[in-house]
């Protein structure tokens, strides 16, 4: 009996089993499969990211411009105010102005698509 018991265990693998063969302490499954949650956590922040996209793209040249010189968007290094402000040859206020304003329907427009109500 307790010959078939092994025999069918045999084929089994444990998530704590060692993989490299070292026993105790080594290399296991657990430790190289993934886990669920940070791939959904990964997944989120991806979606996140082309919601935030394709909100910046609908703005105004002028805003988008500002929006992705400032906070360095599609790999750009980001730049202060002042430098976009020298780039466009416009004020550093006026930029500051751009930029709130586009960050504001940027947000409203994610919350608005996630479905979340605002409440002041």
């Amino acid at each position: 009996m307790h010959f078939r018991a092994g025999k069918k265990a045999q084929g089994t693998l444990s998530l704590c089993d060692p993989i490299d063969g070292e026993g105790d302490g080594g290399l296991t499954l657990n430790d190289v499969m993934a886990d669920p949650f940070q791939l959904d956590d990964a997944y989120e922040v991806k979606e996140e990211v082309a919601q935030l996209c394709r909100e910046v793209k609908k703005l105004s040249e002028r805003e988008c411009l500002v929006l992705v010189l400032r906070y360095g968007l599609g790999g750009r290094a980001p730049l202060t105010q002042q430098e976009v402000a020298a780039r466009l040859h416009i004020s550093r206020s006026y930029i500051s102005r751009i930029e709130k304003k586009a960050i504001g329907l940027v947000r409203e427009r994610m919350r608005g698509a996630s479905g979340v109500s605002q409440r002041h």
